[in-house]
């Protein structure tokens, strides 16, 4: 929903767009930004067959469709063809190095779930990847989880095979608690000492390598504080600092341009969900005007600030459009209604998944002292 919503923001902004659906094995991009099912896709370009193993390669060129929408263009995945979530190396570098050669002003780059090394190398060809997350607690600690199997297939990548500082790590991932325990600061040290040659390219790459984060699925404004808890741990344990690019609400809506295979940008721009993901794209466009200036901390720190300051204000927003539409009709009691009883199923589903990991601390709190 962001990536398909927020490529329409950035093309209707006038920047020349390509969007390509890369949660391959499992590629709907389509249905979100309204393309009919489409022949071919990146699974033809790759194994040279379509679905049920027929004959229908394609050149990359005939994969990049032009859409209704003015400056968006759009490379659908081919999720029929067999075998396509676990492309080889060689295709996964034949199709970076075409992404790549395209001449547009914005790549958005749709992911699947996951941290598969396909994946992560997907979304390391940008030093500024957005994480897209929600404020429950599972989906904050895979965020974190995420970027912490980001950051070590980027130092593999930088340490490079047969020197001491891959040395190092493949000897921590032989001893598995030593590597989920290590600190990226602790591991950075180490190969200072043993591969200082190593250990620049490292820290060159850890320098510039600066993710950001959307929070996504807001219920109550207190939910933006969850940021702050995922960015502690990332500075604290993965040495990096990641900046936050702001809010979006939940929005009923959403589903009804999906079942009516509208963006929900064109479905309803005026919507609170809507607003949001303009908001987004207006900050990318900013900061790619910027894209010479390092952040200082006192920004960074500032990005956090305006991202609750933000989801107070869209909550306000947000009741103020609800109360709109039971005036007008649009909305009737019952919806009202139903809403609220699902957003009462989303907080039992949360409070038993907290009594859940609760047992499960004291469990574990109980083992330690018997030992």
């Amino acid at each position: 929903m962001v990536a398909a919503n927020l490529a329409v923001a950035l093309s209707q902004a006038g920047k020349s767009t390509v969007l390509a659906d890369l949660d391959l094995g499992a590629s709907n991009l389509h249905l979100i930004l309204g393309v009919p099912a489409p022949k071919k896709g990146i699974g033809t370009f790759l194994t040279g067959q379509g679905a049920g193993g027929a004959s229908a390669g394609a050149s990359f060129d005939e994969v990049v469709l032009e859409t209704d929408y003015p400056n968006l263009r759009f490379i659908p995945g081919d999720a029929e063809v067999p075998g396509l979530a676990n492309i080889k190396p060689s295709q996964k570098n034949q199709l970076v190095k075409r992404l790549l050669s395209l001449e547009a002003d914005y790549l958005v780059l749709d992911l699947g779930a996951g941290t598969g090394s396909n994946i992560l190398d997907f979304f390391l060809m940008s030093s500024h990847g957005i994480v897209v997350t929600a404020p429950t607690l599972t989906a904050t600690l895979n965020a974190y989880l995420f970027l912490k199997n980001a950051v070590f297939r980027l130092l593999y990548g930088a340490f490079g095979t047969k020197s001491k500082a891959f040395e190092h790590m493949e000897s921590l991932r032989k001893d598995g608690a030593s590597l989920r325990t290590a600190y990226i600061p602790a591991i950075l040290d180490a190969v200072r000492d043993i591969d200082p040659d190593r250990w620049a390219i490292a820290s060159d790459r850890m320098a510039r390598f600066r993710p950001r984060l959307l929070l996504n699925m807001l219920e109550d404004p207190k939910d933006a504080e969850k940021a702050q808890k995922i960015r502690r741990s990332c500075k604290e344990y993965l040495n990096i600092d990641i900046e936050h690019l702001g809010v979006l609400y939940r929005d009923d809506l959403q589903d009804v341009a999906l079942g009516s295979r509208i963006p929900i940008i064109r479905y309803k721009p005026q919507s609170v969900l809507s607003q949001g993901i303009y908001r987004t794209a207006d900050k990318l466009i900013q900061a790619e005007a910027e894209a010479d200036e390092s952040l200082s901390l006192a920004e960074i720190e500032g990005g956090y600030r305006t991202a609750e300051l933000e989801a107070e204000a869209d909550f306000g927003a947000k009741l103020a459009y609800v109360e709109e539409l039971l005036s007008s009709g649009a909305l009737s009691t019952g919806d009202l209604v139903e809403t609220v009883r699902s957003q009462q199923f989303e907080i039992d589903k949360l409070r038993r998944e907290n009594q859940f990991l609760k047992y499960k601390l004291s469990k574990a709190i109980g083992q330690g002292f018997q030992g």
